[in-house]
């Protein structure tokens, strides 16, 4: 592993409280547009793939984006995922259970919460994604690229059916493979 997360908590899982991702974001889900607006609370953490910033509007996490931000808040929600993602960091943690409200369409919530049905250390490919939530391996893949809670909703253990497949959060496949050698036991 490159490093230690700095704080330690224990498990969870990545649902709102009526077990789907149903509520809805009325931001965009883009950093720049949370920082710059300064509506919503935000906390940068150190992580072993990067600084990354958590946002949170209405009580529920909005967006993961990989960054430092200036302002930071110590609301509870944001305490709560950092303790979460510096004990996945640390091996100590296999799922999370924070409150999310990804801003999506229908389709895509459908993904992110088939993304959140994958086990820790477990894969599964676009097309396995494509036939619980519909869509086709390539509607799949856009919906992954466009997940505004990466880590929290594992879109990293998705893979090709013949590679890895991308990433677009942090180094990209660096990262990815980082993320999935962590869940094997081998980070």
């Amino acid at each position: 592993r490159r490093g230690r997360a700095e704080s330690r908590a224990g498990p969870l899982t990545a649902a709102d409280s009526t077990g789907g991702l149903t509520r809805g974001l009325r931001g965009s889900g883009i950093r720049a547009f949370f920082q710059d607006s300064g509506s919503v609370p935000q906390r940068s953490l150190h992580t072993p793939v990067g600084d990354i910033t958590v946002f949170e509007e209405d009580g529920a996490i909005v967006s993961v984006d990989w960054g430092w931000v200036t302002d930071q808040s110590s609301t509870p929600v944001l305490l709560e995922a950092e303790a979460q993602l510096h004990a996945y960091f640390d091996g100590e943690r296999k799922a999370f259970d924070l409150p999310l409200a990804p801003s999506g369409t229908a389709y895509r919530k459908r993904v992110w919460q088939a993304l959140c049905d994958i086990p820790y250390g477990a894969t599964r490919t676009y097309g396995e994604i494509a036939a619980v939530a519909g869509g086709s391996a390539r509607s799949v893949g856009q919906a992954n690229g466009s997940n505004p809670i990466p880590l929290i909703i594992p879109c990293h253990r998705v893979v090709a059916g013949s590679h890895l497949g991308g990433y677009s959060g942090g180094d990209g496949a660096e990262t990815k493979r980082w993320l999935l050698a962590l869940e094997s036991g081998d980070g």
